[in-house]
């Protein structure tokens, strides 16, 4: 577990137990022990588990836990997900923040899943890409959420990728300016350009752009884009794509990806439940 997802963990817990869980400590004996099984009460794709499974050691270093399903398949309600044994009191104290995690991040990879599976049965091609419309602190377990529901991570971040957008290009003197500087100055990343018209499409094309991000176009205008663009670059939709429009963008001969910020940001949880089982005390 990285520092950093450890970390988080150590928030999540302090900002629900504070300085105890004073029902668990008021109710249940401190040497009492028992097994939870948590279960998916409705279709979907499971992302978290080392994170919720995290969470009961952080509370029990010597609980025991057992994978009931595999992350990144699409299950049916009623399967069963993870099952702990360990000490009663840490199992009820971390369920709830367990449970946010791993609905959270399966709500993530189910949306994914969910579109993935309707763009590849309406015949499309295009990959379906995450954005940085992240919850703040989860992005990297919110990107792999997206992967494990089958979608494709775009940058990790603003250090991973140069993409030039709008106000980029307007500070730098243009689009073929901006171009040519972040190609000069970091030869070593992956570069791509928002453009908004015909005329901003060549602009970037001249100036060598590799990838363009056409920003809130309609279909027309990206299939007229494609025919602009001939196959000399690669070709990213944007803006607005929600699961009512992408099967729309995604089925466009010629375009290469479509970008969501909604696999993150409007994304449901995944709705899951905890049954507690007592268990003998050594």
């Amino acid at each position: 577990m990285d520092a950093d997802i450890s970390e988080l963990i150590d928030r999540a817990l302090a900002e629900d137990v504070g300085d105890g869980d004073v029902t668990t400590e008021a109710t249940v004996d401190a040497a009492a022990r028992a097994r939870a099984t948590i279960i998916q009460k409705a279709a979907g794709v499971i992302s978290g588990l080392e994170v919720a499974e995290a969470v009961f050691r952080r509370l029990d270093p010597e609980a025991t836990v057992e994978r009931l399903g595999p992350e990144g398949e699409w299950r049916e309600a009623g399967a069963p997900v993870l099952r702990v044994e360990g000490s009663a009191r840490a199992l009820l104290t971390g369920e709830r923040t367990a449970l946010n995690f791993l609905g959270r991040l399966s709500g993530v990879a189910t949306a994914t899943a969910r579109v993935v599976r309707a763009v590849a049965q309406a015949g499309g091609t295009a990959e379906i890409l995450d954005t940085r419309k992240t919850t703040p602190g989860l992005r990297r377990l919110e990107k792999r959420a997206v992967a494990d529901g089958g979608g494709v991570n775009h940058r990790a971040g603003l250090y991973d990728a140069i993409l030039i957008k709008e106000n980029h290009s307007a500070a730098a003197g243009g689009i073929a300016q901006a171009v040519r500087r972040a190609r000069e100055l970091r030869p070593d990343l992956p570069v791509e350009v928002e453009v908004r018209d015909g005329a901003e499409i060549d602009a970037a094309l001249d100036a060598g752009a590799p990838r363009l991000l056409l920003d809130n176009m309609s279909p027309d205008e990206i299939r007229a884009a494609v025919a602009q663009v001939a196959g000399r670059a690669e070709l990213e939709a944007s803006g607005g794509v929600d699961a009512d429009t992408v099967l729309v963008y995604a089925t466009i001969e010629g375009l290469h990806y479509v970008s969501m910020g909604a696999l993150t940001h409007s994304a449901p949880g995944l709705d899951l439940s905890m049954a507690l089982e007592a268990l003998p005390a050594k």
